[in-house]
């Protein structure tokens, strides 16, 4: 077996580009929604922009344009519907992006579409197209250029709103910026592993971090990382069993975070049983 045959080819050459820089994009803004507790905001907002892309894809538009603005449009209407109602932010979600998905599969449907459009729910990261890899990359550059620049207000944003807003942060605007960011990633993010598949992209790779420092700045690093490699990995993988592609990312970012939760050096699962068996079993003082 000729275990450099991939890079032989540039379609592969180009997916492992693509791949990469979307790993980065997403560990990044994953950091993020970790910390802030926004995992389902990516969920519902990944699922929600399906019928955007169909109703880009009717009207003439670029898919992304339709993603982009449906991604928005969920996240003001869940932020709207909270604020008016009795109802939990996370309840409210829930029903926003179940019914916004499942309008879009109806349109799915009931459109005759080419094969690209199966692609934005499973992802096509070998077949990409070279205007829309150009979109990626724009996207992904443009997306962490902005979180890289702001990272310091989107962090104490994420960690303490209130603190935030007492010493002068806008953090209304901070708060629909990071919506903004979080729609930008995933419209980046279609190409290379579907609506599906991109929920699992945005919250594993901070989740992995998590596991292995208490710093921030390190968390971004080591989720980046992880990412890119897993994306890197699941590519040249494919290649090879001739496999899903995005799924094979993702399923080199699960092992790595099974790995983590494992073998972490202080959260871990093993280190957090050996230093309590090590309290259980060290002498204790008795008092007379």
């Amino acid at each position: 077996m000729n275990f450099l045959a991939p890079f032989q080819y540039s379609f592969m050459q180009e997916a492992l580009l693509v791949g990469a820089l979307v790993g980065a994009t997403c560990a990044v803004l994953s950091c993020f929604l970790v910390l802030k507790g926004w995992a389902l905001m990516g969920d519902a907002i990944s699922h929600a922009v399906l019928p955007g892309v169909v109703g880009a894809y009717m009207l003439g538009l670029p898919l992304a344009v339709g993603a982009f603005a449906t991604g928005l449009f969920c996240a003001a209407a869940t932020g709207w519907i909270k604020s008016n109602t009795r109802i939990k932010e996370d309840t409210v979600m829930g029903i926003v992006f179940t019914g916004l998905f499942a309008f879009g599969l109806v349109l799915f449907t009931k459109v005759e579409t080419e094969a690209h459009l199966n692609h934005i729910l499973f992802g096509n990261i070998l077949g990409i197209e070279r205007a829309d890899m150009i979109q990626t990359i724009v996207a992904s550059v443009l997306t962490l250029a902005i979180i890289l620049f702001l990272r310091k207000d989107l962090l104490l944003f994420c960690f303490d709103a209130a603190h935030a807003r007492a010493i002068g942060l806008n953090t209304t605007m901070l708060h629909y910026l990071l919506l903004a960011l979080l729609a930008a990633t995933i419209v980046a993010s279609l190409q290379a592993v579907g609506i599906i598949l991109v929920v699992a992209m945005l919250v594993t790779p901070g989740c992995t971090a998590r596991l292995l420092t208490d710093r921030f700045d390190h968390m971004l690093m080591i989720a980046a990382g992880s990412s890119v490699f897993a994306s890197c990995l699941g590519v040249y993988v494919s290649f090879f069993i001739n496999g899903a592609t995005g799924a094979c990312i993702v399923l080199v970012q699960s092992t790595i975070f099974v790995l983590a939760l494992l073998f972490g050096p202080r959260h871990g699962l093993i280190a957090r049983a050996t230093l309590k068996t090590g309290a259980d079993s060290s002498p204790r003082s008795t008092v007379v």
